[in-house]
């Protein structure tokens, strides 16, 4: 006989962006009720910050800062002991007005009277008006009351973060919470010292939320969701108090970290706070291990799940191969669990892109699994989020979005893909369209000629307000290398086209691939610059180039030029891989001026001067047309 159906709980670890859900839970929770399953969810990073940035945790913090010697605290810490009373006056109205419950403090706020100010404030200082008026009126203008006090508020918070990272645990970041201790680790040694060590106040804090999630729902099974690195210290801290107070819950490890990082997993000590740790897609997993704990599958008839050898103490990867869940039918993301009402719209970038990230609550949903191009040299194409690329019909995605609406109320959504598919986003804007439907939508695409003006009209018109892509290296020797099957010429009548249509433009920029000169890195720039100057694009980023051992530069270096180094024997997590490459680029120093044209850009800034001038030293001349773009735009598509 069987036992019950064990009760599920899917956390979200600190930490993730607090503007709105992380959908991993919300896809799991989704899809286990629609298979019989009692399951709910929580998110445990918006709950520790809740739980820090209130008037209790903010005495705490006050506490450490005066446990201090004098001679111990930097300025921030000055600065905050000295304002603390404002602190704790302002704390809670400022969280309730980002929170979207009380708009009509913006007027206060807006007076740079009422929040205490820190070292985060001297941001503003670059955006002195010369008259001597409102260094914000050029982005907020005078009527810009909400977003000029939301970026104020975004600063006093950002200001928290940096007394809570140097007064308590210097790890401490919004976003990326001690991903050090992850990232690319090949010894688990750092992870484990961390969490020997005594806890802190964030710890005591996450422990304490921890056991309440616990009493709330008393699981039999508890998924902890680590996207990324910035999730797993926090996680095994879960799991930790989850081990001293329930013994007899399991726990189970997945995710994008996972994932990615480990996929060779050989260290017995991640066992002594986790169960079982799975690859991939979750929804075939899950049902196999829900199965297995109910008695109905014993335990070599797990599907792509590792656990800890009872005998041996050694890891084991066992695999018994069943067909993915189709993409079909994994059901409607759900959530029901999450405080959707408490979750902060922050304003850290005044670029109308950008802000996107940050501010608004978005449904996060996905169009299809998997890419279609699944081509890119740098992108981890070998693994089944990018190689396994299955769609839904229109009418299934517009039924999700139709019931997801019912239940949040919010019309908003942002589809999380790799690469949405050209054809099945004109089918669900076709289908949008015909229902009446008043969605807004944004995602990632690839800039290719499928984008045509007419279908980008036709996205508009469907709710689509923004889409961003990977220009990449703005080279065409560069993206043939990469086989992005797109060329700059091809990138900017495409993102014109969709800018045209009302549509915002952000572009994922690299720099440090393989054999990129110093004057592939200049001409790249100008492309930039020049596509920014003709109103192509709207927003972007560089990052600097990662070999990772699931990708085809790291699987095949010498098709790229380059020479792999040798990575450490690692039982733990195993993604970056260091390389040698012949061009000897010093491709950091080029970052940081990369890093700094484009946030100018952004702003509309040093459009008319030459890209030179933001390198510092000496670079070439580009040798890119100064109206390269200009005349590809020019001509018939």
């Amino acid at each position: 006989m069987s036992a019950p159906a064990p009760r599920v709980l899917s956390l979200i670890p600190p930490m993730t962006q607090l503007n709105t859900p992380y959908p991993s839970t919300a896809y799991l929770t989704g899809f286990l009720r629609s298979r019989g399953f009692d399951a709910q969810q929580r998110d445990l990073a918006l709950a520790l910050v809740l739980a820090l940035l209130s008037r209790e945790g903010l005495a705490a913090v006050h506490e450490q800062v005066l446990a201090k010697p004098e001679f111990e605290r930097g300025p921030q810490l000055q600065s905050f002991a000295a304002q603390f009373e404002r602190y704790l006056a302002t704390i809670v109205p400022v969280i309730a007005f980002l929170q979207g419950r009380d708009s009509t403090l913006a007027h206060r706020i807006n007076t740079r009277q009422f929040l205490p100010e820190g070292k985060r404030f001297e941001s503003l200082d670059v955006y002195v008006d010369e008259d001597g008026g409102d260094p914000l009126a050029w982005a907020f203008g005078a009527l810009g009351l909400q977003d000029r006090a939301r970026h104020l508020a975004t600063l006093y918070l950002n200001d928290l973060a940096d007394v809570l990272r140097e007064a308590v645990d210097e790890r401490f970041e919004f976003v990326r919470y001690a991903e050090q201790l992850a990232t690319s680790q090949p010894s688990f040694d750092p992870m484990a010292a961390a969490l020997s060590a005594p806890p802190n106040l964030v710890d005591q804090t996450l422990a304490r939320l921890t056991l309440q999630a616990l009493d709330e729902t008393a699981p039999d099974l508890v998924l902890l969701s680590v996207p990324f690195p910035g999730n797993v210290y926090a996680a095994l801290r879960i799991a930790q108090t989850i081990k001293a107070a329930r013994p007899s819950v399991r726990i189970v490890l997945g995710g994008g970290f996972v994932n990615t990082e480990l996929r060779e997993l050989a260290e017995p000590r991640l066992f002594a706070h986790i169960d079982f740790i799975t690859l991939d897609a979750g929804e075939r997993p899950l049902l196999a291990l829900l199965e297995h704990l109910q008695g109905r599958r014993s335990q070599q008839r797990l599907v792509r799940t590792f656990v800890r050898d009872a005998e041996s103490g050694a890891v084991r990867y066992i695999n018994f191969v069943e067909p993915e869940v189709p993409f079909e039918e994994v059901g409607t993301p759900t959530w029901d669990g999450l405080p959707l009402q408490d979750y902060l719209s922050l304003l850290d970038m005044l670029n109308p892109m950008n802000r996107l990230w940050s501010d608004g609550r978005w449904n996060k949903l996905t169009v299809a699994h998997g890419c279609y191009w699944k081509k890119c040299s740098f992108c981890d194409i070998s693994l089944d989020y990018i190689s396994r690329y299955e769609t839904a019909s229109a009418a299934t995605l517009a039924d999700r979005m139709q019931a997801i609406v019912a239940e949040t109320g919010q019309t908003g959504f942002h589809f999380v893909d790799e690469a949405a598919p050209p054809k099945a986003l004109k089918a669900l804007a076709s289908e949008l369209i015909a229902r009446g439907s008043s969605v807004s939508w944004w995602g990632n695409v690839r800039f290719e000629k499928t984008f045509t003006p007419e279908l980008c009209q036709l996205l508009a018109d469907s709710g689509c307000i923004a889409i961003s892509g990977g220009l990449e290296v703005a080279s065409d020797r560069l993206l043939k290398l990469m086989q992005k099957g797109v060329s700059v010429e091809q990138v900017a009548r495409v993102t014109r086209g969709f800018a045209d249509a009302g549509i915002l433009v952000h572009a994922y920029l690299m720099y440090g691939f393989p054999t990129q000169t110093v004057q592939d890195t200049v001409d790249a720039l100008e492309y930039v610059r020049q596509l920014f100057e003709n109103g192509c694009i709207h927003s972007g980023f560089f990052h600097r180039f990662a070999c990772t051992v699931h990708s085809p530069v790291g699987k095949n270096p010498e098709a790229y030029g380059v020479q792999l180094l040798p990575l450490p024997d690692s039982p733990f997590a195993k993604n970056d891989v260091g390389f040698i490459d012949p061009s000897g680029v010093d491709h950091d120093q080029l970052g940081r001026a990369l890093k700094k044209a484009i946030y100018n850009y952004m702003h509309g800034i040093g459009l008319d001067e030459d890209v030179r001038s933001w390198f510092g030293g000496r670079v070439p001349r580009t040798t890119v047309p100064r109206h390269k773009i200009a005349k590809a735009l020019s001509q018939p598509g």
